[in-house]
């Protein structure tokens, strides 16, 4: 799997010549300005939630590039009644099988609405796994006790958990998650973006490696291999 990450939330995850995109949020985030939003590719757009800080360049990607919207109901009926033609609706505790892969919609607490204010259904995570290997992206949540469902039932290659406080679960408390999940590997999102969720790196890395887990802090813009 090659992972790329375009700031705040918003990664690409090839897996089998696919292209999945999570929670794109680039145009109007001032960190990620030397990304060039129009050259992301994507055949699946997943979006874990309706904020605009996870869905704001949903729509033009998707018109752009033909791409899928993986979602719960709610927010694939929204993105169908702006045009969007190829759509996908999942539910809590829900498994599909794609061309890439299964996708499993599991639980986040968090908020959930649309940038007009509509109803965004409820807010969730993933859990991806292929032949490639397998990953959690917990979106934007505390922590929760059902994250150790998923370590009982998914082996995990890494995670992608939220690590900025405030609006999410902080450094602490996704250390704890890792626990949960069982996973070693942790890449931090939600991070930094605003001045609520600003945080000092080699803390946090401190603290993940005290227990015994590797936090990656990815620059914008980078891609790596798994």
């Amino acid at each position: 799997m090659k992972v790329s990450y375009y700031g705040h939330s918003c990664f690409g995850i090839e897996i089998a010549g696919k292209h999945l995109l999570f929670d794109p949020f680039v145009t109007y985030n001032e960190l990620a300005a030397g990304v060039d939003v129009d050259s992301i590719p994507a055949d699946y757009i997943l979006l874990t939630h309706g904020h605009q800080d996870h869905t704001a360049d949903a729509l033009s990607i998707a018109q752009r590039t033909g791409a899928t919207i993986v979602s719960n109901y709610e927010i694939v009926t929204w993105f169908q009644n702006k045009g969007i033609e190829n759509g996908h609706p999942m539910n809590h505790g829900g498994r599909w099988k794609f061309d890439f892969g299964t996708v499993k919609l599991v639980n986040a607490i968090h908020s959930s609405s649309m940038p007009d204010g509509s109803y965004g259904g409820n807010p969730g995570g993933f859990v991806i796994e292929s032949a490639e290997g397998n990953f959690y992206n917990a979106g934007d949540t505390a922590l929760t006790l059902d994250m150790k469902l998923i370590g009982e039932t998914h082996a995990l290659d890494f995670a992608l958990l939220p690590i900025g406080d405030n609006f999410t679960m902080g450094i602490d408390d996704a250390v704890t998650a890792s626990q949960f999940i069982q996973c070693k590997r942790i890449i931090g999102m939600h991070y930094d973006t605003f001045g609520y969720i600003k945080i000092e790196h080699e803390e946090a890395k401190a603290k993940f490696a005290a227990a015994n887990c590797d936090l990656s802090l990815m620059p914008i813009g980078q891609t790596i291999e798994i």
